[in-house]
């Protein structure tokens, strides 16, 4: 039974078809559903200290991103975001552990500066690396 689905969520066009198929399967399975938006600090600050205001900054887009998910959710199914800071793909794994999903459903290629030949290099390494089915949304 599938009553746990974790969504990350970027914001990009493949992330919001990923949010769209995990409503579908939460709507089926009476599933709760997990939106979890990563700022990808290590990509914003390599060897940098980031000021109070660009921390506010990012934090502000991450809450646009997961609202615009929830705003996609009928009232009848049960939801919860999250909002973490860090590598994304450790940190959705890291994540994956603390709330032990029954299914991840996520985009095939996010907002990042480099793209992966098949999928993202984000949704790549969480397909190998992820303890529970990972769904991938084109």
């Amino acid at each position: 039974m599938i009553k746990n689905i974790l969504v990350p969520v970027d914001g990009s066009a493949s992330s919001d078809r990923a949010v769209t198929q995990a409503i579908s399967i939460a709507d089926l399975c009476e599933s709760k559903l997990n939106f979890l938006y990563v700022a990808n600090i290590n990509q914003l600050a390599i060897n940098a200290c980031l000021s109070d205001a660009i921390l506010a900054a990012v934090r502000k887009a991450g809450d646009v991103i997961l609202e615009r998910a929830v705003n996609m959710v009928p009232s009848d199914i049960k939801y919860e975001t999250f909002s973490e800071t860090g590598s994304p793909a450790v940190t959705i794994l890291d994540f994956e552990k603390q709330i032990k999903p029954d299914l991840i459903v996520m985009g095939s290629r996010g907002l990042g500066l480099v793209k992966g030949v098949l999928l993202g290099s984000v949704s790549q390494y969480i397909v190998e690396q992820s303890t529970c089915p990972v769904m991938v949304v084109k």
